[in-house]
């Protein structure tokens, strides 16, 4: 029996599928840029940042990490061409309420302590937090451009997207 979630993408996706005409595509991103942002909910990246089907790859996770997304980052450039980042957090992203000792303390009273040994050995205890939203963006923005695994050709910018107004501003 499907659940109500699977029964909304059934009917949604039947919708969707009646009217779809892109199904030819290029495979590689057709603007050559790829977007590391945060999976919150409250955002919706081709609508906020105005990215149409095909155009970017856009990459989520808990707070827009690019630490996090360093493998699709990688395979974005190297097998897919794309020659730019945007790197968008925003503001009141949960990643700003927590440390990671908090987190692991979640996850030792609903999991367990194997739980909390697997966070240690895989993602070597880091949740990825952090506590000033610009710096954290610049944190990241410094970190690419420091890996050997980016190439320095491609270009990297930050910015933070307002859920409050929908409003996206640049850091660097």
């Amino acid at each position: 029996m499907a659940t109500p979630v699977q029964q909304n993408l059934i009917a949604k996706n039947k919708s969707y599928a009646a009217n779809f005409r892109q199904g030819n595509l290029a495979l590689p991103p057709a603007k050559k840029y790829a977007v590391v942002t945060c999976m919150d909910a409250r955002i919706d990246p081709a609508a906020a940042f105005g990215i149409s089907l095909g155009d970017a790859h856009v990459i989520r996770n808990a707070g827009g990490s690019c630490r996090a997304a360093l493998r699709d980052l990688v395979l974005s450039q190297q097998l897919l061409g794309t020659t730019e980042i945007l790197v968008i957090k925003h503001t009141g992203c949960g990643m700003l309420t927590f440390k990671n000792e908090d987190a692991m303390a979640v996850v030792r009273k609903n999991l367990g302590n194997e739980a909390v040994w697997e966070v240690g050995a895989f993602l070597n205890g880091d949740f990825l937090p952090f506590g000033d939203l610009e710096k954290a963006v610049m944190e990241d923005i410094e970190w690419v451009r420091s890996s050997k695994l980016i190439p320095k050709s491609i270009g990297v910018s930050g910015w933070i997207y307002e859920v409050e107004t929908g409003r996206v501003r640049r850091v660097a």
